[in-house]
């Protein structure tokens, strides 16, 4: 009964979020928090490890995490932006783990502008993101979990808040060494708006992923597809005005390869053809949408480092450290 439960609630949920297929707000939800997800593209739903990092994209994956894990992650951003998480997480039976996570992007202090350019003072702008999350295994091979999201943005003055809930399944065939994701991101609604006369919607994401280690050899291979009720070419930047079919079907593409040096060590590398496409068409040809890192994967310890490039002024660099006590 409850696994056919968590499954209708997916097909509910798919429906609703039909209506935020407009502008969004909150697109800081987008950058990925885990080392190894953004060196393998930035987008990862299907990954079975020990990981306190991958419930930020997949909250099932929670199930696979030991008991009382605590994760601390820092990210180079833009000049004079700090960004910082953090999760915990406590297993309470075979079949239940909860989570606590949270978020911050601090863009520092810049200059209040007139009409004509005069600066007449300064301002601060940041976003936060507290979570609380829930994983049920539902049988040998398949987990679901639910994220719970409370959302807060500040510009200056300007304020804007909402609710949100991330929805996932994962599944795993231990025999065969592969793995699968799926996963609703970001279903929900603004409270308060910057705006008094319309609200906006939350960057809602279906994804769905896949995993497979290769067998006799040290490779993991990843596959996903994101945005994938999003078809139409206006949420795609492109200044020409239009998409041809190949490169409107790759920009929903992420892909990802591990190499597995020992059975604690990983180096990753990862191709997102959105983001290459849209920083070539921005003018930042140079490593667009490569992405590359490394990692310890201990009992108790991990590390993890990844390089990418998400604007056109700056590549970003991400640092995890994980512990279970």
């Amino acid at each position: 009964m409850k696994k056919g439960r968590i499954i209708s609630l997916f097909l509910l949920a798919t429906q609703m979020a039909q209506a935020q297929e407009s502008s969004s707000v909150f697109n800081f939800l987008k950058i990925p928090v885990s080392a190894h997800v953004a060196a393998l593209g930035g987008d990862n739903v299907s990954l079975k490890l020990d990981d306190p990092t991958l419930v930020f994209g997949n909250p099932a994956t929670a199930a696979q995490i030991n008991d009382m894990s605590f994760n601390l992650n820092y990210m180079t951003y833009l000049s004079g932006t700090k960004v910082a998480s953090a999760a915990a997480l406590k297993v309470f039976s075979v079949r239940h783990t909860v989570g606590l996570t949270g978020r911050l992007f601090d863009y520092g202090t810049m200059d209040e502008t007139d009409e004509d350019g005069n600066i007449v003072g300064s301002f601060s702008a940041k976003d936060m993101d507290m979570s609380l999350l829930y994983s049920y295994t539902m049988g040998d091979r398949l987990v679901g979990g639910a994220s719970l999201h409370f959302i807060y943005s500040k510009y200056a003055e300007y304020t804007s808040t909402s609710v949100g809930v991330d929805l996932g399944l994962h599944y795993y065939n231990d025999e065969k060494e592969f793995s699968a994701g799926l996963v609703m991101k970001n279903v929900g609604t603004q409270i308060s708006s910057f705006y008094e006369d319309r609200t906006e919607h939350l960057p809602f994401d279906l994804q769905f992923g896949i995993t497979q280690k290769i067998r006799h050899a040290p490779f993991r291979v990843s596959l996903t597809l994101k945005d994938l009720t999003r078809w139409s070419n206006h949420y795609y930047f492109n200044p020409e005005g239009k998409n041809s079919i190949g490169r409107k079907l790759f920009n929903h593409v992420v892909a990802g390869v591990d190499f597995l040096p020992t059975n604690n060590t990983y180096l990753a590398v990862g191709y997102n053809f959105r983001r290459a496409n849209e920083l070539k068409a921005a003018g930042s040809a140079h490593g667009a949408g490569w992405s590359f890192g490394g990692g310890l994967q201990a009992a108790r310890l991990k590390l993890g480092v990844s390089y990418a490039k998400y604007h056109v002024d700056a590549a970003s660099l991400l640092f995890n450290i994980s512990y279970s006590l």
